[in-house]
């Protein structure tokens, strides 16, 4: 059973930042092209950033040159440090294998970018 525990996440100033962690059991993440998703109220889910086992990175339009998506293979953790963020960046934020699994049991953590 693949299990993917989120947190980092919090209130937060427009500017401000956070860095996510997103820590796997059952899953080894170097090996395997892992991302972030987030999902805003009313709207459905996207991948914001994706990292490769090689270790290339991708992001969306909307966040790329604010966020960065991380991987430490000792911890068998990915992270995403968000920089610079924006009140459109409120949303519940997800890891996930990319393509993502519906086996894998995630929670989310929630990000909120309000002054």
């Amino acid at each position: 059973q693949v299990q993917l525990v989120e947190s980092g996440g919090g209130l937060v100033q427009p500017g401000g930042s956070l860095r996510l962690s997103c820590a796997a059991s059952g899953l080894i993440v170097r090996i395997r092209s892992m991302g972030w998703y987030r999902q805003a109220p009313g709207k459905t889910r996207e991948l914001v950033a994706q990292i490769s086992g090689g270790g290339v990175t991708n992001y969306s339009d909307s966040v790329k040159g604010r966020f960065t998506i991380s991987r430490d293979n000792t911890k068998n953790t990915v992270y995403l440090q968000m920089n610079s963020l924006k009140p459109e960046d409120t949303a519940v934020y997800y890891c996930n294998g990319v393509p993502p699994s519906n086996v894998y049991l995630s929670q989310g953590t929630q990000v909120t970018v309000s002054s």
